[in-house]
């Protein structure tokens, strides 16, 4: 799974209930739009993401062309965070991105003056 793929479900796994546009995803994810269509298509080939075109009155009224939602399925969305974490464990993130336990303080404790 490439860092972009990655990416674009990291963008999608913040907001797990909630459809997102592509102008979103890009900004959540770091990506440029040329690069997040093709994962979102490909992503929805493999039953992991839905879409939808927004109703184009709205859109019509404020000027601009009507947007195409997607959404993680409950599959997609399951699969997502697997993958996820797989990538995270094949690379070490997962230490690097867990702090490390630390030792309790050692308490100092005072004489009689």
């Amino acid at each position: 799974m490439t860092v972009a793929v990655q990416a674009v479900l990291g963008a999608l796994l913040q907001q797990p209930d909630a459809e997102l546009y592509g102008l979103e995803i890009v900004k959540a994810s770091g990506l440029e739009p040329g690069t997040i269509y093709p994962i979102l298509q490909r992503l929805r080939g493999a039953g992991w993401v839905k879409d939808r075109w927004e109703d184009p009155e709205p859109a019509h009224t404020e000027g601009r062309p009507p947007r195409r939602y997607y959404r993680l399925t409950m599959e997609g969305h399951a699969r997502a965070i697997h993958a996820l974490q797989r990538s995270r464990d094949r690379s070490g993130l997962s230490q690097l991105l867990t702090p490390p336990q630390s030792a309790p303080a050692p308490t100092t404790e005072a004489g009689p003056a």
